[in-house]
C-alpha cells in the first residue's frame, strides 16, 4: 500500500498541517510519498523530505500550480493518482478545495475530515457539530481522504527522502487574477498555540483592539465567533468554528461567547479553555477548564494591566 500526502505550504515554507497528515497517512499503513506543488517550491519540498516516515517526495514546480488553484492540482494528483491506494490532504481551506475535485475526477466518495484511522478502510470523523463520532468504512478502492489535523500530532523530523520531478498539462479550467489578503504579525489561528476570541459580547469592532492588545503581548492569534463576525465586528478570516476554522491551541481564551455548539465544534479540542462571560449560565462554562463570571469590560482591562505589571517587575 502507498500513500500520497498533499502538502499544504507557501513555496518557502511547509506548513504543521503537512505533518501532522503525514502521521494520519501512516497509520494507514505502507508508504508515504508527498505532493508539494507550487512555484519556486523547493524550500517547501526540502522541509517535507524532512519528516520522518516520508519515503519520497515529489516536487511539482510550476506556475500553473502557484497560489494554489485547484483545478491544475487536482489533474496533477489524477494524473499520479494510479499508483496510490490513498490520497490525503489537509482539512484546511486549500484541502477541501481541492480533494472534492479528485474524488469526482476518479469517481469515487470523498471521506471528510477523519479524526481517527481504525484500520486502511475505516475511519472516524465528526458529525453533528462535533456532537458524535461517525465511524465510516470505505469498500473503494482508492481513497481520497481529508484529515483534521487537530487531532494528529506532527511527524517528527529526521527523514531523507529523495526528490522526484512531476508535471501535467494544465486543463485550463481556471486563471488566477488577484487575492486580497488580511496581513497580521500575530500567528495564524490554526497555527497558534495560544488564541484570545471575542464574540457577540463585543458588542462593536471598536472593541477587538482590546483583545489586540492583550494578543500582542502573549504572541497569541485572534478569533471571533460566527456571531461577532457576521456582525461586521470583524473580517471572516477570525472566524472559528463548524463554518470557520477549527483550532485546538494550548490555550483558548473565550471572551464574550456563549458557547453555541457550532463555535464549541471549532475549538473544544483545545488543551485549556478559560471563558470570560457575565452570564454564568452561558454553555461555554460546560466546555472550560478555567470560568471567569465577570463583565468583559472590566476584566480586560485588568487582564492587560497584570500583564504590564508582571512585565514590570
Amino acid at each position: 500500500m502507498t500513500n500520497l500526502v498533499i502538502a499544504e505550504h507557501t513555496n518557502d515554507t511547509l506548513a504543521d498541517a503537512t505533518a501532522k497528515t503525514v502521521t494520519a497517512a501512516t497509520a494507514l499503513g505502507g508508504d508515504v510519498h508527498v505532493l508539494v506543488a507550487g512555484a519556486n517550491c523547493g524550500p517547501a519540498a526540502e522541509a517535507a523530505a524532512k519528516i520522518d516516515g516520508v519515503a519520497k517526495v515529489i516536487q511539482a514546480d510550476d506556475a500553473q500550480y502557484d497560489h494554489g488553484l485547484a483545478e491544475p492540482i487536482a489533474a496533477l494528483v489524477v494524473s499520479l493518482a494510479g499508483g496510490y491506494d490513498a490520497i490525503l490532504a489537509p482539512a484546511t481551506t486549500r484541502g477541501k478545495n481541492v480533494a472534492p475535485r479528485i474524488a469526482a475526477l476518479l469517481d469515487v466518495m470523498q471521506i471528510s475530515e477523519i479524526t481517527a484511522v481504525i484500520d486502511a478502510s475505516t475511519f472516524e470523523r465528526p458529525i453533528y457539530a462535533g456532537n458524535a463520532i461517525q465511524t465510516v468504512k470505505s469498500s473503494d478502492a482508492k481513497k481520497v481522504i481529508t484529515v483534521r489535523t487537530t487531532t494528529f500530532a506532527a511527524a517528527g523530523d529526521g527523514g531523507s527522502a529523495s526528490i522526484e520531478e512531476a508535471s501535467s498539462d494544465n486543463p485550463g479550467l481556471s486563471e488566477f487574477v488577484s487575492e486580497e489578503l488580511t496581513k497580521s504579525d500575530r500567528p495564524e489561528l490554526t497555527a497558534a498555540k495560544i488564541i484570545i476570541s471575542g464574540g457577540r459580547g463585543m458588542q462593536s469592532g471598536d472593541n477587538f483592539p482590546m483583545l489586540e492588545k492583550i494578543a500582542d503581548k502573549l504572541g497569541a492569534g485572534v478569533g471571533a465567533s460566527r456571531a461577532a463576525v457576521d456582525a461586521g465586528f470583524v473580517p471572516n478570516d477570525y472566524q472559528v468554528g463548524q463554518t470557520g476554522k477549527v483550532v485546538a491551541p494550548e490555550l483558548y481564551i473565550a471572551v464574550g461567547i456563549s458557547g453555541a455548539i457550532q463555535h464549541l465544534a471549532g475549538m473544544k479540542d483545545s488543551k485549556v479553555i478559560v471563558a470570560i462571560n457575565k452570564d454564568e449560565e452561558a454553555p461555554i462554562f460546560q466546555v472550560a477548564d478555567y470560568g471567569l463570571v465577570a463583565d468583559l469590560f472590566t476584566a480586560i482591562p485588568e487582564l492587560e494591566e497584570e500583564q504590564i505589571g508582571r512585565a514590570h517587575v
